[in-house]
């Protein structure tokens, strides 16, 4: 069985043979992949801080140097929290490498107006 994030790699390194319709294909797969990953670590992050006091949450989001509205509340900050994490780990860098690529190279996923 793959994990979310063996496949985003897998994904990103097939990525540069590809062109047009095959590498747009590719990005929508890695795409889906990067969302479901970043939903599982919230949903991590959600069960890790559900009983944290409020102040252990904001200091949570000042270490992974998010800036937060101090009205932010507990699904706001979890979320930063959740978002600083999954941002720095293997699959979201190589998704975010990969879709650079794809731009570049006239590939992206949201359409032209």
């Amino acid at each position: 069985m793959t994990t979310t994030t063996q496949r985003l790699l897998d994904l990103a390194a097939a990525a540069p043979a590809r062109h047009g319709g095959d590498l747009e294909l590719l990005l929508r797969e890695a795409s889906g992949l990067y969302e479901q990953g970043f939903a599982d670590l919230r949903a991590t992050m959600t069960a890790r801080f559900a009983e944290a006091p409020g102040d252990d949450l904001l200091a949570a989001v000042a270490a992974a140097g998010m800036p937060c509205d101090a009205e932010a509340d507990r699904h706001e900050l979890i979320l930063l929290v959740a978002l600083a994490q999954w941002t720095m780990t293997p699959a979201a860098l190589a998704y975010t490498q990969m879709a650079e690529d794809a731009a570049r190279r006239g590939v992206c996923l949201i359409p032209e107006q």
